[in-house]
Order: structure tokens, then sequence, then C-alpha cells
């Protein structure tokens, strides 16, 4: 998501099947003479044939494809995908990736960067950090949420207004500016904020981003005096599920029963750990009410599932739930609250902006020998009264929703910043002006965000790290 987003984000299954190849289809322009498993031409064939198998709306695939039309798989893939994302079904949410690179995100939030989440107002010339992570070389300098990035180089001596950099090399030219994503590189940054001005020179380096910070992840806030337990999840990963019990079990011995989720930037991540999440607010909800149904294309309905709640020895019993949005907001982040929504109804409400519009989800096939995992969309994430239809975001699905700005010259978890003081608006029964539901955000290659500013920054090769944490350098 280029602004992505926003992000693309992803609600992740996880199945593999072997790497064999196929050479069923119809698909190729001639015979695959080259028996290389990792070869162009057979990993092209794979993701023809895999797909084939697998995607979850078989009927929008062409009958063909010339393979030799392609330059490389992924773009093979997004021919294959051309109908869907016609039909806002497929905002490049099929992708090819590194198994390496994105096992190593999601079993310890494995990144290299400067560890921040960068806004760009693109109209304006302007480039903020949204949010600075803990362990991170940017936080450790002293830079973090509302610092505005002025100049950009590699040295004092050749800095660069990010206004020029935006104006002649558009967000691209603004992630380049930034440098590889490499342990080791340098950059030169100039920044602004309420206290003055200051320039400074970061180093890239490997972290592991914490899904839930520490500094303000999880609180209990007071309200007028009230309580209500806040939560800020990053992203959908295993090494969140720790954090979100000690969140829980605080909530609970507190007695907490208005609880905000603040999804804000989260553009997704794996379908269990949105369900645990599901399952730590389900403490009113029976063994036999569902959670989640993962539906797969008809051949493949074996492969459903469908998620009841269960409590845990955390749970939480909610009277009210408010969620803290925006267009960067996917995928997990859309299936929890949709998850949540059928034993709400206006005991739950969207606050921010609208979210981004991703009721689907992936699996992933490995071909092993080629480090190539296949991202395809096989199934929709539906809810107990069987609701999926939020490709133009959750906004027109639930029953309340309230306008509020993401401001960034308040830290996230401050009872004082816009969408936090909405949110807790909401919950003590206040009016507010509703969402206008909208159509889905623009396409971008990298299935994120778009048009509309202010955007996460996504370069068009984003790592797996920045799929799944929109806007991370």
């Amino acid at each position: 998501m280029r602004l992505f987003i926003r992000l693309t984000i992803l609600a992740l299954a996880s199945l593999s099947t072997l790497a064999g190849c196929g050479g069923g289809g119809g698909s190729s322009g001639g015979t695959l003479a080259n028996n290389d498993p990792c070869s162009l031409t057979q990993r092209k064939q794979w993701v023809v044939d895999t797909t084939r198998e697998w995607y979850l709306y078989p009927e929008l695939l062409p009958a063909s494809v010339n393979l030799a039309q392609y330059a490389t798989p992924q773009d093979v893939l997004d021919a294959l995908t051309a109908n869907a994302r016609a039909q806002n079904k497929d905002r490049y949410f099929s992708y090819l990736t590194s198994i390496a690179d994105e096992e190593a995100f999601f079993s310890t939030g494995s990144s290299v960067g400067f560890g921040v989440r960068l806004q760009t107002d693109t109209a304006a010339g302007r480039v903020f950090i949204a949010e600075a992570f803990e362990g991170a070389p940017a936080l450790t300098a002293g830079i973090d949420r509302g610092d505005e990035i002025t100049d950009i180089g590699t040295s004092t001596a050749n800095l660069r207004s990010v206004a020029d950099i935006l104006a002649t090399g558009g967000t691209q030219g603004l992630s380049d500016a930034l440098g590889p994503t490499a342990a080791g590189t340098t950059r030169t940054l100039r920044l602004t904020n309420a206290a003055g001005t200051q320039t400074l020179t970061v180093t890239k380096a490997d972290y592991s981003l914490l899904p839930v910070s520490s500094r303000y992840g999880a609180r209990i806030l007071n309200a007028g005096g009230r309580q209500v337990g806040y939560l800020n999840l990053r992203t959908f990963i295993p090494s969140a599920d720790a954090p979100l019990r000690a969140a829980f079990a605080n909530f609970r011995n507190a007695g907490i029963t208005d609880v905000i989720l603040d999804f804000r930037y989260n553009g997704g991540g794996l379908v269990a750990t949105a369900e645990l999440l599901g399952d730590l607010l389900g403490g009113n909800r029976s063994s036999g009410q569902i959670f989640d149904q993962l539906t797969f294309r008809a051949e493949k309905s074996s492969s459903n599932s469908t998620k009841y709640f269960s409590s845990q020895p955390e749970s939480v019993a909610p009277l009210q739930l408010a969620f803290i949005t925006t267009g960067a907001s996917a995928s997990a982040s859309e299936l929890t609250i949709n998850g949540m929504l059928p034993y709400f109804t206006t005991n739950l409400a969207l606050v921010g902006s609208n979210t981004y519009g991703k009721p689907v989800g992936q699996i992933a096939v490995d071909r092993t020998s080629c480090d190539d995992r296949l991202r395809v969309i096989a199934f929709s994430m539906r809810n107990a009264a069987g609701s999926d239809n939020y490709f133009n975001g959750l906004a027109g699905t639930v029953n309340v929703s309230c306008r509020a700005a993401d401001e960034l010259t308040r830290p996230l978890g401050d009872i004082q910043e816009a969408s936090i003081r909405q949110a807790l608006d909401f919950l003590a029964g206040s009016p507010c002006t509703p969402l206008t539901a909208g159509t889905a955000p623009g396409l971008s290659k990298t299935g994120g965000p778009l048009t509309v500013e202010p955007a996460l920054l996504m370069p068009e090769r984003p790592t797996p790290a920045q799929r799944e944490v929109p806007g991370l350098f």
C-alpha cells in the first residue's frame, strides 16, 4: 500500500505446499525446457499453477497467460489478478516475497532501519514521524512522534529539502533518499518540532519491533474518574501474544468494562493473533458463539474453518468498545472489529477515519529451494452474521462511527490526543460526527493506502516488515 498504507496489510493463514512444478492450466506460450526449479520460467509457471489452484476468485483468472510476455514472477501474478483488481477484490493483496525475510519478521519482529513510521503530506511537501520504535536507532537519537523531517542527506554537506525530493521524485524519491534497507546505512536528517530545529546523523541497524509499545502500548486511562483500558497494537505477530495477555490481565484485575483498541496504523498480520485478541475481548461470550469464519472457494471448502470464542484466564467482559482506525487499518485489524460487531451493535464505534477495506486473507505457499513464498488471496473473513462485504472499509458496516484526527503533536496513549479523546467521548455517551462510508483507497502496486493524504510512506518494493508495519523505515 503506497499509502499504504496502508498498508498492506494482511491477515495471513499459514498453509504451505510442496514446491513442485506443474504444467497445467494452459498458461505458458511453450514448453518448459528448463528443469531448474528456480529458473525464471519455472518460477513463473509455479505462480500460475499455484494461483489457479488456490485463488479465491478462479472465475476472474484469465483463460491463459503467455509467460514470455512478463519479466518476473510478480509481473505474471499481477496479470493473473488484474480482473479481480479491477473489481476492487485484490488490490495487490497477492504477491511474491522471501520466506526467510518474512519468517524473520513474524517470528521476532526483526527489522532493519531507523525504526520510525513516516507519514507524508505530498501536496504540502512534508514528512513527519508518526511513531518511533523502542530499541531502534531513531528513538535512541531522540527522534519521536510529531517531529518533521525537513532535509535529508548523506552528510551535512549535501542536505536536500524534503519538499524538493517530493516535487521531483515523489514518494519513491523520498524512500530512495532514506537509503537502502541495510544495517550500517547512514543518513543525516534535519528535524524540527515545537522545541526547535536540530540536525542528526542516524545509522540503520537491526532491531526487534515490539508489537505493543513498552511506553504507551497498554495502559489504563483515567477519564473523569472512569477507568478505561487502552491498547495500541502495532501489528499482529506471535510476539504480540504475551504482551496482549499481560495487558488484558491488568484490565481484568482493574475491573475494566470499556476498552479502546488503537489500530490506527495496524496493517494486519496473522489471523491467529487476531483470534487470540478476540478471545481476550470475549469474556462475556460463550463457547458456542462465532468470532470468525474463514471461507475458501467451493473446491477448497475442506480448508474452511470456524473460530468460536474461547475464554482465556485474562479475558475481559467489556460493555463498550471503541476502535481507533485510519486508512492504514487493514486485514487482521478489520477482522477483529468485524468479529466483535455482531455482539455490540451500537456499543461499538469506529473512531478516526474509515479503514482500508480488506475482508480477504492470503495463504502462504512456499517454494523453499528458491526462497519464494507466494501470498495468494484464498479465503474471505466473515463474522458470525456472515458479513464480509467491506472492501470499501468498515465505515459502511458499523452502526456507530466518529470522525477524529490523528494528532501528531500529542503522544499515542495521551487522553488529550484527538482520536483518543473522541473515543473517550463515545464511551461517555457524547454525540459525534459520523464517518462517511466512501470508496476504497486508491490502488498502489504495493497494496496500500494511496491517494488520501496524509499517508504512511511505502516504497515500491517493501520488505515483509514494511508490508505489515506501514510507514516503516
